[in-house]
């Protein structure tokens, strides 16, 4: 078997980096030889940096005790250690400041765009970068020709090997693959009110005892993600102008709301249909839906992507969540309704399929199609 590929963790101490280092642990082609934070927590051993704020249920790997966490803005010197990097950097107004942007966001695609300058390919969970418009925004199974707009970016960047590619947010993945895979149906609106894990915050109930027997009917920002980013997943490659253009159907409107849930986030969903299909149809789109990671084995892919549940009272958190390791979608109670035609349930890991995990899958679809390789 050939060597591993060399993974770099930028942002490796917050939770998401956690997520991402214990996710690539024993990965058949990439190990984590490289991990870097900020400058507070560089030159610390991983173990030190962290210290008692690992937030994952299984242990620290031993792999990365002991590696000496190096500051993620020493860009070419991180770079030059890695053939990849995944990218859960967080930067601050002061870090905007420092580096003449105006936001922290703009901060973010700014670093991550040195690497990719580095000719390192940079697989990002942050936001920054989804709407830029030569990034693929990608959700393997559901846009996987996405990544062909990666050769604009290259020529932008002036890169032949570098490049950033983003998934989405952790709130669309329990609804946008059902509706992907009910795409002949031509739903053309839609409802969904989300109900958010506290993890979506980078929190446990220790660091968050007020969400404790507590609902909060507001997450900054997560609505607009949630209304149009599918959209933008249902787009297509307009080779002219070298962008993604998003697709302007179905309409989507969403409620995200946090919920006193660790680990899952629940969407309740309303859909027209311009086509009627009966129950069996839907269920039947479900169960038959597939795409280039399950055709191609990739290491992270789900079996079967998609699962309906027949009982009522499914799909729960407990039951559910961690349905093929994380990286499946549970759906139920898919019924008629009096406003809209169907109406149905959907359950996905947040930091697992929509955080860490699928970044993961997307940089092994990016090493399937050769976009990312040994350096």
């Amino acid at each position: 078997m050939s060597e591993k590929l060399r993974a770099g963790i930028l942002g490796g101490t917050g939770m998401v980096g956690q997520r991402f280092i214990s996710l690539l642990e024993n990965h058949p082609w990439f190990e984590v030889t490289t991990i870097a934070a900020s400058p507070r927590s560089a030159g610390k051993t991983y173990e030190e940096a962290v210290g008692d704020r690992w937030k994952m249920d299984t242990p620290m790997p031993e792999a990365v005790k002991k590696l000496v966490v190096m500051n993620v803005k020493d860009v070419e010197k991180v770079a030059s250690e890695v053939d990849v990097v995944f990218s859960a950097v967080t930067m601050t107004d002061e870090d905007a400041k420092l580096m003449q942007v105006d936001s922290p966001a703009a901060a973010i695609r700014k670093i991550e765009e040195e690497y990719a300058r580095t000719e390192t390919p940079v697989v990002s969970n942050n936001s920054a970068h989804r709407w830029t418009p030569d990034v693929p925004m990608v959700v393997p199974e559901l846009n996987p020709e996405h990544m062909e707009v990666i050769r604009y970016q290259r020529q932008r960047l002036g890169t032949t090997r570098g490049f950033v590619a983003v998934k989405p947010n952790c709130s669309i993945q329990s609804y946008a693959p059902v509706l992907t895979a009910w795409k002949a149906f031509k739903p053309y609106e839609v409802v969904a009110t989300t109900y958010q894990a506290i993890s979506g915050a980078g929190k446990t109930f220790q660091d968050w005892p007020e969400m404790v027997g507590n609902i909060i009917p507001y997450i900054g920002g997560e609505e607009e993600k949630s209304e149009k980013e599918p959209l933008r997943i249902w787009g297509y490659v307009d080779n002219e102008k070298k962008a993604i253009v998003p697709a302007v159907s179905p309409v989507i409107t969403c409620q995200c709301i946090r919920v006193p849930v660790l680990n899952g986030h629940t969407a309740a969903v309303f859909v027209k249909f311009e086509e009627k299909p009966t129950k069996e149809q839907l269920i039947q789109a479900l169960r038959d839906f597939s795409g280039v990671p399950q055709e191609l084995k990739l290491p992270s892919a789900p079996k079967q992507f998609i699962r309906y549940l027949e009982e009522d009272n499914r799909p729960q958190v407990t039951l559910d969540v961690d349905y093929e390791n994380g990286m499946g979608i549970s759906v139920g109670r898919l019924r008629e309704d009096s406003v809209y035609d169907w109406k149905f349930v959907g359950l996905s890991h947040n930091t697992v399929r929509g955080a860490a995990g699928g970044a993961v899958l997307c940089a092994e679809l990016l090493k399937a199609q050769g976009y990312i390789t040994k350096k």
